[in-house]
């Protein structure tokens, strides 16, 4: 069996995009025990966690374009990571203009 890396530059074949409450955000820090800061681009500050099914699944790193789905009771200040965008995904968010806050706060 031979391996064969993922070729990252290639065009996404679907990407998702925020629906009805998600915002988008980009992970500020980690802060232990499954929680992370997220900037998110509707201009709050969340203390994130990462839900128990994605666990072990989504590893994050600070920088990373992430989904956010803000809580329905504090949802001010906290919110669960549905989802981390990879660099091509990123770059097929910026085309299509969903990231276009992300030159407004800072160049990342």
């Amino acid at each position: 069996m031979v391996y064969r890396p993922r070729q990252s530059d290639e065009q996404p074949v679907r990407v998702r995009t925020p629906r009805d409450r998600e915002v988008l955000g980009v992970l500020e820090s980690r802060l232990g025990a499954s929680r992370c800061r997220v900037r998110c681009f509707d201009g709050k500050t969340r203390n994130c966690r990462i839900p128990g099914r994605l666990k072990r699944r989504l590893w994050v790193r600070e920088g990373d374009i992430v989904l956010v789905e803000p809580w329905e009771f504090g949802g001010d200040d906290k919110g669960d990571i549905l989802y981390k965008y990879r660099p091509n995904q990123v770059a097929w968010l910026k085309q299509r203009g969903f990231l276009a806050e992300l030159d407004d706060l800072d160049d990342f």
